[in-house]
């Protein structure tokens, strides 16, 4: 009949209602897989962002520590060792011995915060060994005594923390390698899945052009909106997320980790100048450790940032070619002064000085990955629950946009 419906009508109209619910099924269930990956993934980031703060980074902090801990213990031995049976340096004693037990206590709380790994246990039994024999040389029953706790902090203790100090800063890395893993895995889903939605999105809207001849479709254009900001401000978030704390790694952290190294070192070079007035075999120890403390890359002037570190370094130094030669000209007594004396000039007072300098710029680099881990966090405050918000609203609002269509098929 003229003006009747065709065969291709009726069958366009029959198929109408069921593409329409497949292209809007398909968005929904798109949107609710991205919601389910997008939320587990900014969960894992923001979970391996904590284990970076409150685990790695600490741990490789505490293992750097250890060392630092063990050069200055043996020190404050030496310095006991020189001055033990001199009544005009007995300030001085009751200083060395103080700074013992301080350090004593912290070398035990790292070691107790470094849990059961193999170099901690280790550690652990060398120090019991090296405390044995340090207390048997400052009860005057032998400089051999000595001879053996340096031997056991240089052969075995030192050793044992340095092993340490690599495996956690390996662990650092892999908590940076994993989080990036992740971060790369979260921005591959939300380009390919998230897209996917958009596509399903504007493909149900072009569908409802195109048979209903309706060019605004205001829920499925809000729905469409709502994904195009959620993809892009979680790559953003992540990516900028990523950038704070990669740069705070290398900026901060590892510059960190080298200097409290570098730190350490010059605690046992200072350690040297005691033991050489024991001893004088220590003088190439002592040679061997400044000279890489003054030079190159892994100089202090070079770690720290700062030629004001490396002067003082010097400064030191010179202090300690002074000792030398006051021991090798027979003036021991002097030699004892000026190691232990606390004025301008004297070791004890210019190590201090040159430490104080280092001990300001650790504690700034510190400060500066702590302040990086805080934006860190912010940046990622909220984002478990914010793909479940927003892609809620995208499922709740494809229904609402087809319906009133698939309402003129019943």
């Amino acid at each position: 009949m003229p003006g009747g419906p065709t065969v291709r009508g009726v069958a366009l109209s029959s198929e109408t209602p069921a593409r329409l619910r497949l292209w809007s099924l398909a968005a929904m269930v798109a949107a609710g897989l991205l919601l389910i990956v997008l939320s587990a993934v900014m969960a894992a980031v923001k979970e391996q962002v904590r284990v970076i703060g409150e685990e790695a980074a600490p741990r490789a902090a505490t293992a750097s520590d250890l060392y630092f801990g063990l050069s200055d213990l043996d020190a404050q031995v030496a310095r006991m060792m020189l001055i033990r049976d001199d009544d005009r340096f007995a300030a001085a004693q009751a200083d060395a011995l103080s700074a013992y037990l301080r350090r004593s206590d912290e070398i035990d709380a790292d070691l107790q915060r470094a849990g059961t790994d193999a170099a901690a246990l280790r550690l652990a039994d060398g120090l019991a060994v090296y405390r044995r024999q340090a207390w048997q040389a400052l009860s005057g029953e032998s400089l051999g005594y000595y001879t053996q706790a340096t031997n056991t902090l240089h052969l075995e203790l030192l050793p044992a923390a340095t092993e340490l100090r690599d495996a956690s800063q390996d662990q650092l890395a892999d908590a940076y390698a994993e989080k990036r893993r992740t971060e790369t895995a979260g921005i591959a889903v939300a380009v390919v899945l998230g897209g996917t939605v958009l596509v399903l999105l504007i493909g149900t809207q072009v569908f409802l052009a195109r048979r209903f001849r309706r060019l605004m479709n205001p829920s499925l254009i809000a729905a469409t909106g709502v994904a195009a900001v959620l993809i892009v401000a979680l790559g953003t978030v992540l990516v900028l997320q990523a950038k704070v704390l990669a740069d705070a790694r290398r900026d901060s952290l590892l510059p960190y980790l080298a200097l409290s190294q570098a730190r350490a070192v010059s605690y046992d070079a200072a350690a040297d100048t005691g033991r050489y007035l024991l001893n004088a075999n220590y003088q190439q120890d002592f040679d061997r450790k400044a000279g890489a403390l003054s030079d190159g890359d892994a100089g202090l002037a070079a770690l720290s940032g700062s030629d004001e570190v490396g002067k003082r370094w010097l400064g030191y130094r010179a202090d300690h070619e002074r000792i030398v030669a006051l021991a090798d000209s027979g003036k021991r007594a002097e030699a004892i002064g000026a190691l232990t004396g606390i004025r301008r000039g004297d070791a004890a007072f210019d190590f201090f000085y040159f430490d104080s300098a280092v001990g300001v710029v650790a504690e700034r680099r510190q400060e500066e990955f702590a302040v990086a881990l805080r934006d860190s966090d912010r940046l990622l405050a909220g984002w478990v629950v914010v793909p479940i918000a927003a892609l809620g609203l995208v499922i709740a609002l494809v229904p609402l946009g087809v319906r009133r269509r698939l309402a003129e098929f019943r």
